[in-house]
């Protein structure tokens, strides 16, 4: 244990995954701790290739769980934390909301308490909080998101990512608890839960089952390469200023019903089909509640201040993700 510990929370998750197994592989003067309570969603066959890594350990357990959350502080002494832990499905949190506020606010909420206790001294620790940018509400035609953006919540699951956000941002005022924060758009690349639009609709073009499309298909989200956003992380974690939030956007704003196009000729394209032999499968569903319109980041302080853009060309990278998933999806 003579090398610095870092704490990653749901590294067993979509995003954690990638972002356990970049680190792993590429800061081995870390010592990497993966904490995950591995739900439904969570896949450890993504880090096969670093589960014997000298510098990797893998712990199971729930950040709702208090004394457990501070005995492990104690036994790992972490230098700092990568927050990532979350329950993150909207449709979940309209039929169950009280389960994302135990683990998106409590768990948050656990772990700050256990860094303020264990950091004697606050000199060369990070608590680092990876958000979404739900919690900002909804856009209409024109404008973005930026970190100044007031807060407007509309689902229960961005609900409790906002409180666990101002929570994080009330440890750095009250307790001078070093912080980042930052807000992500909507990500997309291999090992996602197929409960998420794209690995969803590849599944089932692949499966000729029905595309349900939520009413007209006409919100727009801003897709994040999953492989940017590790390298954002990576930058902000060791980079970024203490206190302070950064917007991480994909810069590729989508119509819902133009994603499921390109997924269906790209998917098709690949398989072999006619083109658009998959069309027939969109059924227009009956809208969300509390669907929000549009998703738009403004990216530019991270890019002015610590150099990162996305690099991912969108077809591109959704052609290799269709790939990942044909793969897993046709055997």
């Amino acid at each position: 244990m003579s090398k610095p510990t870092i704490l990653i929370t749901g590294g067993a998750g979509f995003i954690g995954s990638h972002l356990t197994l970049y680190w792993v592989q590429n800061y081995p003067e870390y010592h990497i701790i993966n904490l995950d309570a591995l739900t439904y969603a969570a896949d450890l066959t993504v880090l096969e290739a670093v589960k014997e890594a000298p510098n990797y350990t893998f712990v199971q357990g729930d950040i709702r769980n208090r004394p457990f959350v501070q005995k492990l502080f104690q036994t790992y002494d972490f230098q700092h934390v990568l927050h990532l832990a979350a329950e993150s499905h909207v449709d979940n949190s309209i039929e169950n909301p009280a389960v994302f506020a135990e683990t998106n606010v409590m768990g948050t909420l656990n772990l700050l308490q256990s860094a303020k206790e264990h950091w004697k001294s606050l000199q060369d620790h990070r608590f680092y909080h990876i958000s979404t940018d739900e919690v900002f509400g909804s856009l209409g035609e024109t404008g973005y998101f930026t970190e100044a953006t007031p807060y407007d919540p509309r689902s229960p699951y961005s609900a409790s990512k906002a409180s666990s956000d101002h929570f994080v941002r009330a440890f750095f005022h009250t307790y001078k608890l070093p912080v980042l924060i930052s807000n992500c758009s909507n990500n997309y690349g291999p090992h996602q839960h197929p409960e998420k639009l794209i690995p969803l609709f590849i599944k089932n073009i692949v499966q000729q089952k029905p595309l349900p499309v939520y009413g007209e298909g006409i919100n727009i989200r801003d897709w994040l390469y999953v492989k940017d956003h590790i390298h954002a992380i990576d930058t902000v974690f060791h980079h970024g200023k203490v206190g302070e939030t950064y917007a991480i956007g994909g810069n590729n704003e989508k119509r819902n019903i133009d994603l499921v196009h390109e997924l269906i000729h790209q998917t098709d394209a690949l398989l072999g089909r006619p083109k658009g032999a998959s069309l027939e499968l969109i059924e227009h569903v009956t809208d969300r509640k509390g669907h929000d319109y549009r998703y738009a980041i403004n990216a530019s302080k991270l890019k002015n201040e610590l150099g990162w853009a996305p690099q991912a060309i969108f077809e591109q990278a959704l052609n290799e993700t269709i790939l990942w998933y044909l793969s897993k999806y046709k055997s």
